[in-house]
């Protein structure tokens, strides 16, 4: 049986202590330990960052907002950062906000919650950094995030504010950020984090909850259209060599218009991002995102380099074609089984892991929301999520709700502004907010399901393509939810 993560620090501790003090039996000298073997090194530790503006100091003030505030903005560690805070009237909460992916560019860029507004007229001061890498870096996120919190009352101080600690601080992100968010308040993290800090709810967004098993999904992707196209065990890393003819054997035109096998294909990645469930049609027809999810096949399994060893593993997973059995099982024997190396993302002697881990080690509110449509990040990782936080006994602490959208991070502003003004009532001792039930498939399946916290009212901060994508949902009368 696997010694629970904190017991095993719990011991190593201990058998430290012991030592330091002459423990340990026998009576003499206690040989001192050897050096520290030191952490092996990556493709992304050569890689240098730079922020877009280094030299910035402040930031525009949002339009139409009649609250003053103070807005700073910074380098700290390396990454760029801003901190807003009403002039007047402060609540004393700090809402941390936690970007989604970059890409693979050496430029560093910092982005406004998307739920500003709603902050800056309610008191609240929010801070977000740039992270001081890009790439898929998640524990880059955290620490970063976790040292601008840790730096708040300085750096108002550094600009002539001297503030009180906050009383509160809260974390919310999208797609990446969301497994920032969500690695952040882990029982490791912080025992494992340089630097260390109590969240107090959080609100995850399109996030990666289950970490590294998203890879594992694109992986199982990228087999099973391998297997339906006839070409089952040519190695996986050699994607670009095949890619145009899987493509054209499963699709007319990608990915709208399958083939024969597509159709079969369709069902199988359907089952992988969350089971039937209403918006994945329109999530192939008009939302876009499987196209990036089609994007990452090929992987070596390091992700591009934030490790050294493959991490990508199908052994768990089972692919289903809907209305043929003897399919199915042709497939499941047919797609090749690929295996992560055990050590490929483990515990580090010098802070959080490479790809920090969601366990469901969590006791605080969250809140989390996702788009049905979305196949990038899908709607799968809150099942996964769910379960690991029954798994350890947490589930009472989580709150998942469906959002009716086709793509990934399609979220209206009304949406994602009651997500979290629901976790910070709960968090302030209000009853716990209602929720979707994301694991039972009749629940999930249901052509009503994800109407409960849709909102499809638009405001001033509701760029493009929500609308567009709202109205694109909207031409079937059959998504229409009951009144």
């Amino acid at each position: 049986m696997k010694t629970p993560y904190r017991l095993r620090m719990a011991v190593w501790a201990g058998t430290a202590m012991l030592a330091a003090c002459g423990g340990g039996g026998g009576g003499g000298e206690v040989p001192a330990p050897p050096p520290p073997v030191p952490e092996e090194t990556r493709a992304q530790d050569s890689r240098t960052f730079t922020p877009a503006d280094p030299t910035a100091t402040t930031f525009a003030a949002m339009a139409g907002v009649t609250q003053g505030t103070h807005r700073w903005a910074g380098v700290l560690n390396g990454a760029a950062y801003r901190i807003e805070v009403p002039a007047t009237g402060w609540n004393g909460r700090l809402v941390m906000y936690a970007h989604g992916f970059r890409g693979e560019g050496s430029t560093l860029t910092v982005s406004n919650p998307s739920i500003r507004r709603y902050l800056i007229e309610n008191g609240y001061a929010w801070a977000a950094s740039s992270y001081s890498t890009n790439y898929y870096d998640v524990r880059a996120g955290v620490e970063d995030t976790n040292a601008l919190a840790l730096a708040f009352n300085a750096i108002a101080a550094a600009n002539g504010q001297v503030l009180p600690a906050p009383t509160r601080l809260y974390i919310t992100g999208h797609s990446m950020g969301g497994h920032i968010t969500g690695a952040a308040i882990e029982d490791e993290a912080y025992a494992t984090a340089r630097n260390k800090v109590r969240y107090h709810g959080a609100v995850p967004m399109c996030g990666v909850m289950g970490d590294v098993e998203l890879f594992n999904r694109f992986a199982g992707m990228q087999v099973t259209a391998q297997a339906l196209a006839g070409v089952p065990s040519y190695p996986t890393d050699k994607w670009s060599e095949i890619q145009g003819l899987v493509t054209s054997t499963l699709f007319t035109t990608f990915p709208t218009a399958p083939t024969a096998q597509g159709v079969k294909y369709l069902s199988v990645v359907k089952h992988l991002t969350g089971g039937e469930r209403p918006m994945f049609n329109e999530g192939i027809a008009f939302g876009g995102s499987f196209p990036s999810a089609y994007g990452t096949f090929g992987s070596d399994g390091s992700v591009t380099g934030i490790l050294n060893r493959n991490v990508l593993d199908t052994n768990a997973l089972s692919y289903l074609i809907d209305g043929d059995p003897a399919g199915t099982t042709a497939l499941n024997a047919a797609a090749i089984k690929l295996t992560a190396a055990p050590d490929a993302n483990r515990l580090r002697r010098d802070g959080l892991r490479w790809i920090p881990v969601i366990h469901g080690e969590f006791t605080i509110p969250v809140v989390s929301i996702h788009t049905l449509g979305d196949l990038f990040v899908p709607f799968s990782m809150q099942q996964v999520y769910q379960q690991r936080a029954a798994a350890k006994g947490n589930s009472n602490w989580l709150v998942q709700r469906a959002i009716r959208g086709a793509s990934h991070c399609d979220f209206t502003v009304a949406e994602q502004v009651k997500a979290f003004s629901d976790m910070v009532a709960w968090e302030q001792g209000g009853p716990k907010p209602a929720g979707d039930d994301v694991v039972t498939p009749a629940t999930v399946g249901a052509s009503s399901y994800g109407c409960t916290f849709t909102d499809n009212t638009l405001g001033v901060d509701d760029g493009a393509p929500v609308p567009a994508l709202r109205a694109g949902i909207a031409m079937n009368p059959a998504n229409t939810c009951p009144p």
